[in-house]
């Protein structure tokens, strides 16, 4: 059969097995024995499970469990709402700084956690409701923490960033590194849209006459009238400081090349886990609720990347991969043309399926592409992944989503797609950003001293 016509099919049938609601695990693994089965020799497959073997036979993965561990003591704890209120005595100045301490809360914790859903879990629990009570719309209030918590999968450690490694063989650790100074700058830019946006509604309420100070005799809205001292602020920060020193620690020594990501991830969660145990002093149940978490989470993702590396081999063997590449090249687009098209794909796609099945399917079958047309791969890991967070915010499968709806039962999901519509803005104009100046990507990786 020809291999464009049989890419169709492979195509759709797949598509109809990942939108079919079973874990994706297995919506890539069945299709792949089906055409093992329908299109191969017998003798590929008995060499499944060996197939499935070498996907996870990489020393590189073992920072996946060892980050998400690291991530699983600390949400665990407090942290995350010391670290929310630390930073709230700081910006609570600001024109909807309470707000503000949430984005840069859900910042920091990426550092410390790696999990998108995990960051929103854990400042939203304690962000949202104190917002609310303090009068910030609701679309504000859970808006900025939807948003917020897509950062766990670009500030480093990111769990996809060390996938999309695996993938396209690129370094972890420089996409680490690349990760960093747009992270920072988006967090900057969505700091700057809630203070807009604060001022322009206490302006409006003045005009009508309304008081911007005072909140419906519930609190304060967007800027508050109580003061804290210097020690205050300097006792709220004091808890959660440790764990920043941790964060420095461990980029510093992937900066430095003392390090591969594995052995940073091995020694952040030990410190991690004497942090918390001097710190917020954990129970037994404590223990084994960070062991479950660190199981199921490590499992499922690991599952996915070894059905994935059955779906490419097949794929591979069957010679639709090289087709495809073929027929882009072939297309004769124009470099941006082809990076526009690519973003436009992966941005729908975001719509349905979850960052990591998307960058195993897609990653390789990309990579040779943009190769060829003098793309970086660290650069386009970091444009993935500001991709990959818009669709952790867009329905029908944006996690976020949902994690906010756990959190915020009685707000309805159209106010929650309100205020997080202009943060997925903010985050299509950092992939302009960084296509525009790409030296912010790639400024901190060329720097990086390699083992």
């Amino acid at each position: 059969m020809d291999p464009n016509i049989l890419g169709i099919i492979v195509g759709l049938v797949s598509l109809v097995f990942l939108f079919s609601g079973m874990p994706i695990a297995f919506a890539l693994g069945v299709p792949s024995v089906l055409f093992i089965l329908l299109f191969m020799d017998s003798h590929q497959f008995d060499l499944i499970a060996h197939t499935m073997y070498d996907g996870l036979n990489d020393f590189g993965l073992l920072a996946i469990p060892l980050f998400i561990l690291m991530g699983s003591i600390i949400a665990s704890t407090k942290t995350g709402a010391d670290l929310y209120e630390g930073l709230h005595r700081w910006l609570h100045r600001l024109p909807g700084g309470l707000a503000v301490s949430n984005i840069v809360a859900c910042a920091i914790f990426s550092a410390l956690c790696g999990s998108s859903p995990a960051t929103a879990a854990a400042i939203g629990t304690m962000g949202i409701p104190e917002m609310r009570k303090r009068g910030y719309p609701d679309s504000l209030a859970t808006g900025c923490i939807v948003a917020g918590g897509t950062l766990g999968i670009l500030i480093p450690p990111s769990v996809t960033m060390i996938i999309y490694g695996i993938a396209t063989q690129t370094s972890i650790g420089k996409l680490f590194l690349a990760g960093v100074i747009p992270g920072i700058v988006i967090t900057i830019m969505m700091c700057i849209w809630v203070v807009l946006y604060s001022q322009w509604a206490r302006r409006k309420r003045t005009r009508e006459g309304v008081n911007p100070s005072i909140s419906e005799g519930t609190g304060t809205e967007f800027f508050e009238n109580v003061t804290y001292s210097w020690k205050e602020k300097v006792s709220a920060i004091s808890r959660v400081a440790p764990f920043i020193f941790l964060i420095v620690i461990i980029m510093g020594s992937l900066y430095g090349g003392w390090a591969t990501p594995s052995e940073a991830a091995g020694v952040g969660s030990v410190a991690a886990l004497f942090l918390v145990m001097a710190i917020y002093k954990l129970r037994v149940k404590d223990y084994e609720k960070v062991l479950h978490m660190t199981i199921k989470e490590s499992t499922m993702i690991l599952m996915i990347i070894a059905a994935s590396f059955l779906f490419g081999a097949v794929m591979t063997k069957l010679y639709i991969t090289q087709s495809i590449i073929n027929a882009i090249v072939g297309a004769g687009l124009s470099k941006w043309s082809l990076m526009i098209m690519i973003n436009i794909f992966m941005l729908v796609l975001g719509c349905f399926m979850p960052p990591v099945a998307i960058i195993l399917i897609l990653a390789p079958i990309l990579y040779p592409v943009l190769v060829k047309y003098g793309f970086d791969p660290i650069w386009f890991g970091v444009i993935m992944t500001i991709n990959m967070e818009v669709g952790l915010i867009t329905p029908p499968v944006g996690l976020n989503l949902y994690v906010v709806q756990g959190i915020a039962p009685d707000v309805p999901l159209s106010r929650v797609l309100v205020g997080s519509f202009p943060f997925v803005l903010i985050l299509l104009l950092g992939i302009v950003i960084c296509s525009i100046w790409p030296e912010l990507t790639l400024w901190l990786p060329n720097k990086m001293i390699t083992r």
